[in-house]
This record gives structure tokens, C-alpha cells and sequence, in this order.
């Protein structure tokens, strides 16, 4: 039975129409190789969830000095950039929109990954996170070096060149992603970041990376093609800090004033919550960022056309729900049952289609009984 939907409406996002307000959430997929250049396989797993409203890929790192994740992609090489192309193309041609979401992993890395050079953060404070996967196994985390002032100028043009790249690949659009403990949410949150200069001290000042990389990305795409991703109630990487709702209030309203084409805040306790006070919620954000909002983690269709219904949100974006149903989108839409969720093990492994691109289509799963 069909039923209405708000979540499954259509929905103007600026100059994007998007087919529904349900979003492929950006999920650590772990099929690139080695070399980090997107494939065959990475084109067939996105084009098939292509009945997204819209696709976040998967974190995409920017630079070699990024990289902290076995086979995850990169945008910082030609053949990476071609290879994105291929996805991008797939995605298009079978009716879909997408974003690339923008990675440093800062001190969620190590050196192993570096060739024994040490990550780098805002500041050198190791994470108490229990262990990070590596090339040689789980490792405990490592104190990071803090970033050199003169450094940041590099990481910023690092931002914007792959913002560039990502426009010749054809992505609609980019995703900063400065949450869940990677190099910019550090930068944000007072208990990683110790910094004495323009970059710490204040909650100004802790947001200045953030916003600065954002004016950089804003000379590749308009803001209108610019979301960012927030988790100010993640524990995710040993992150959570006393003054969490002054600062991620405070970052809201500065990103308000670049028009954002959305932000995007995990919500959701699903994740890992720091338990510091009240989770923030969507309703709250609301108060401060005029643009798009779209909610993640742990949503179901129930949830989120609740959320969109009440006007907490405009997009909700679902992850594991999208691993494992393809058409997740024809599965909301005719009420029809889930694929049975899976296996964590398979998530990130280098194991081709299984777990990736072999979960069946609901045609197939009926002809199949």
C-alpha cells in the first residue's frame, strides 16, 4: 500500500530538486584499495541507492596528511579524480544528486598510516579512545603533533583543492565534515583544542578553521552547493566538551550567515553520546540556522516524518538502513519489509560485493521466494 509521505515528497533545495527528503547518509565503505581511487564496484553501490533525494558519499580524505582509514577514497590525484568521475556519471544517469563529503581525520589517525610521521591536531592530546584500526592492526591511539600556525594556510588551499577536484569529478555539491572526532570537530570542541592563538581560547576562535574553510570551498561551489556535518552530542573518538552547547550554538549561527545549502547535525544518540547535559536536538538548531536542516542517526521512516512533519527538518539522511536496502526509498514508499540489516563484519572489508553491492532488491527478493 502506498501511502503520503512528507519524507517522501518532493523537495527544492535551493536549485537542487530532489526526487524525496531521504538522504544517503555518508557511510565508511572501505572499497577503494590501497590506492585509494574509487572503482567499478564503488559506482555500483552508489547508482543502486541513486533513488536518494540526495547521496553524501562517504568521507572522502583530501590529502595524504588525512588519510587515517584502511582503503577509504581520496579526491587529491588525477586518478582519483577520474575515478569519481565514473561514480558521479553512474549516479546521474540513473536519476540520483551527490555531494562529497570532505575528510581529515586529524589525530583519529596514526603513524603508521604516515610513514611513522605523527598525526597532527590542534592540539597534542591523545585520545582515550581504546584503539584505532590501522594498516597493522588495532593500535592504541598516539599523542598527535599540534599544527604549526604557518601550517594552516596549507590545510585550508588543501580544502579548496579538493573542493575543485570535486567539481571537475561533477559531485553537485560538498559536505565539510567537521564532526565525530576527526580534524575539525577537534578543532571546535574545548577539550581537544588547547591553542593559545587565533585558532583556540574562545569559542570565536575555535570556530575560525570551520568558517574559513568554508569561504575557501565558497570560491569553487556557491554556498547554496556547501553543507557541513555537526555531532554535538557524539562520543565518538573520545569527543565531548563541558561548553558542547555554547559552542555548537555558537558555530550554528556562524555558518547561518554563509547560506548554507544545509547543515547536517547527528542528533542522534546512536552513535555514542557524551552524556556532558541534555542532547541537542534539531528543534533547538532550528532557533539559530535559517537554512536546511537535515537530521541523522538512528532515524526510522516513523521518526523521520515526524521530525519533517513538525518542522524540526527539512532532510533526514539514513545509514545502515541504506547498506542493506538498496531501494530503500520504493520500501518506505509501498510500505514493503527490510532486508535484514548487515553484517557489521563486511562493512569495511576489502571483500568486493559481499556486504556491499549484494543485498537484493525487493523484485528480487519476491522472485527469489
Amino acid at each position: 500500500m502506498t501511502i503520503h509521505s512528507h519524507l517522501l515528497s518532493t523537495y527544492r533545495l535551493h536549485d537542487l530538486q530532489l526526487d524525496n527528503r531521504a538522504v544517503l547518509a555518508p557511510l565508511t565503505r572501505a572499497r577503494s584499495g590501497p590506492e585509494r581511487v574509487p572503482n567499478a564496484i564503488m559506482a555500483e553501490y552508489y547508482a543502486q541507492r541513486a533513488s536518494a533525494g540526495l547521496i553524501i558519499s562517504e568521507a572522502t580524505v583530501i590529502s595524504e596528511q588525512g588519510i587515517g582509514w584502511v582503503d577509504s577514497p581520496g579526491i587529491y590525484t588525477d586518478a582519483m579524480t577520474s575515478g569519481w568521475r565514473s561514480v558521479v556519471r553512474g549516479v546521474h544517469e540513473a536519476g540520483g544528486k551527490i555531494f562529497m563529503q570532505l575528510w581529515h581525520c586529524g589525530r583519529a589517525s596514526h603513524s603508521s598510516y604516515h610513514q611513522g610521521e605523527l598525526t597532527v591536531a590542534p592540539s597534542a592530546i591523545q585520545s582515550e579512545t581504546d584503539y584505532l584500526h590501522t594498516p597493522l592492526g588495532k593500535q592504541r591511539p598516539e599523542t598527535p603533533r599540534a599544527l604549526e600556525l604557518d601550517e594552516i594556510p596549507g590545510l585550508i588551499e588543501d580544502y579548496q583543492k579538493a573542493a575543485k577536484r570535486a567539481q571537475e569529478a561533477g559531485f553537485d555539491g560538498v559536505e565539510i565534515h567537521s564532526a565525530n572526532g576527526y580534524l575539525l570537530d577537534t578543532f571546535l570542541q574545548s577539550k581537544t583544542n588547547h591553542r593559545t592563538d587565533q585558532y583556540g581560547g574562545s569559542k570565536a576562535n575555535r570556530t575560525r578553521l570551520l568558517t574559513e574553510i568554508v569561504e575557501a570551498v565558497g570560491t569553487i561551489y556557491p554556498a547554496n552547493r556547501i553543507g557541513v556535518r555537526l555531532s554535538p552530542n557524539g562520543s565518538f573518538n573520545d569527543m565531548g566538551s563541558p561548553d558542547y552547547r555554547e559552542q555548537f550554538f555558537y558555530a550554528a549561527e556562524k555558518l547561518n550567515e554563509y547560506k548554507l545549502c544545509y547543515l547536517h547535525v547527528m542528533d542522534g544518540l546512536g552513535f555514542g553520546f557524551h552524556q556532558l547535559g541534555d542532547a541537542m536536538t534539531l528543534k533547538e538548531f532550528r532557533e539559530v540556522f535559517s537554512a536546511p536542516l537535515m537530521g541523522n542517526c538512528g532515524y526510522t521512516q516513523e521518526t523521520a516524518e515526524a521530525a519533517i512533519v513538525s518542522g524540526d527538518a527539512d532532510l533526514i539522511s539514513f545509514g545502515r538502513p541504506f547498506i542493506s536496502n538498496p531501494d530503500l526509498i520504493r520500501r518506505f514508499r509501498d510500505s514493503l519489509p527490510l532486508n535484514p540489516e548487515a553484517d557489521v563484519r563486511d562493512w569495511y572489508s576489502p571483500t568486493g560485493a559481499t556486504g556491499y553491492t549484494d543485498f537484493p532488491f525487493y523484485e528480487d527478493e519476491a522472485s527469489a521466494h
